[in-house]
């Protein structure tokens, strides 16, 4: 039997109790228990990675008010993990998993060395398809020597980092036996992290697809049922997600806090 872990990170934003996060952590564990699923919940900042002062495009505040450092970044530490687990699965505290959501590693190809759920992949809606095809123009056009398979009208392909499953073998060579903190540290992401240009606001999620790039990593692309934002995709289609991914407090009721309301939206 393959050894898994579940990793997510509450440091941050989430510092202070919040129904929405509570509520979509204590789903994760109630599934992890379900399919007998190692569940891990970072609570404290261990990397803290920060931009140089000196090259940084990012506003200092982004990073000041939570003590000096990018929360976004810790879910990196899972990297860590990999030796201990066959698979390592990273959920974002902000994603609820529902009572009958089958289990996501058994989707998972290991002829592969990760998988991720694609947003050019999901049934996005008009609001958000033009935030997608603007985010890519913005956000992938500067990295033209890869190709991120452009469709007219509808963006390039890149995946989103809400849910992301390393196959530990297969992905631990890319990681040359660096640390999470000295990964993070290559000089080839220093722009990402600094925040250069269209990466002003961006974290974790552009610099991974990156280095898949880079890299020649094989990610195997999920069913966007794994990873269905919320607001982001149909709403007729909400009812057939496994996993709703509330990425957008603000547009939820009370910013999520009245979870009640928030769960009878998504018909739990």
């Amino acid at each position: 039997m393959m050894k898994r872990l579940i990793y997510q990170v509450y440091v941050g934003n989430f510092v202070r109790k919040s129904n929405l996060y509570d509520t979509c952590i204590e789903s994760v564990a109630q599934y992890c228990k379900k399919y007998q699923i190692d569940h891990y919940v970072q609570r404290t900042a261990m990397l803290r990675i920060k931009p140089d002062p000196l090259t940084s495009n990012r506003p200092p505040a982004s990073y000041e008010k939570f003590g000096g450092y990018m929360p976004i970044f810790e879910k990196e530490n899972a990297l860590g993990k990999l030796s201990d687990y066959d698979q390592v699965c990273i959920v974002d505290a902000d994603i609820y998993i529902r009572t009958d959501a089958p289990n996501i590693f058994e989707d998972v190809n290991t002829d592969f060395d990760m998988c991720s759920v694609f947003e050019s992949e999901m049934p996005l809606n008009k609001w958000y398809k033009a935030k997608h095809i603007e985010y890519c123009e913005k956000l992938l056009t500067p990295f033209k020597k890869y190709r991120w398979n452009f469709n007219n009208g509808f963006g390039g392909s890149f995946f989103n980092s809400g849910v992301i499953v390393y196959n530990s073998e297969r992905i631990i060579p890319f990681l040359k036996g660096e640390t999470p903190a000295e990964f993070l540290e290559r000089d080839y992401f220093k722009d990402f992290i600094d925040g250069i240009g269209w990466l002003r606001w961006q974290f974790d999620q552009i610099l991974l697809n990156y280095w898949t790039k880079r890299e020649g990593i094989k990610v195997q692309h999920l069913d966007w049922r794994w990873n269905a934002l919320y607001n982001g995709i149909d709403d007729n289609k909400i009812p057939e997600a496994h996993f709703v991914h509330f990425y957008m407090r603000e547009r939820l009721p009370e910013m999520g806090e009245n979870i009640q309301e928030v769960l009878e939206l998504i018909g739990k």
